[in-house]
């Protein structure tokens, strides 16, 4: 007769794993905004430069 492994408790502080969720994304939150950001700016650039340069 084999015996099971006694089962882990569940986790003692599930709050805290709840904040660390949130923290990792609000920062993903803000890199994804400052990679929106970067390539408006960069679309609205290179419109510029085909307004400035068109014929």
């Amino acid at each position: 007769m084999t015996q099971n492994p006694p089962t882990p408790d569940p986790d003692p502080d599930p709050e805290a794993h709840r904040r660390k969720e949130e923290k990792r994304n609000e920062r993903y939150m803000w890199w994804y905004l400052a990679y929106f950001l970067f390539g408006i700016h960069l679309v609205a650039l290179v419109m510029i430069y085909a307004v400035r340069h068109g014929k």
